[in-house]
């Protein structure tokens, strides 16, 4: 699995319990071999694209409060194929 996915599904596993569309996206993650955040992205419907802008929102500014460039890096580089 792409290293930046990796963070993503970390990253999803936070929200597992709130979010229907994070669970279902996090099996995505887990059922599929995406070779890059592209091809992730491709395979996503609308809605779990808006949720995961909004789930990547809140983990890219927390990985900046927290000072974490390495997850900002990752993170960043799965959002930035989203949009």
């Amino acid at each position: 699995m792409d290293s930046n996915l990796a963070f993503l599904r970390e990253a999803l596993s936070n929200h597992l319990e709130n979010h229907k569309v994070c669970q279902e996206i996090y099996r995505k993650l887990e059922a599929n071999e995406y070779k890059n955040e592209e091809e992730f992205a491709r395979d996503l419907e609308v809605n779990e694209n808006r949720i995961l802008n909004l789930i990547l929102q809140y983990e890219l500014d927390y990985a900046k409060q927290e000072k974490d460039d390495v997850r900002l890096q990752q993170l960043n580089g799965v959002y930035e194929q989203l949009f």
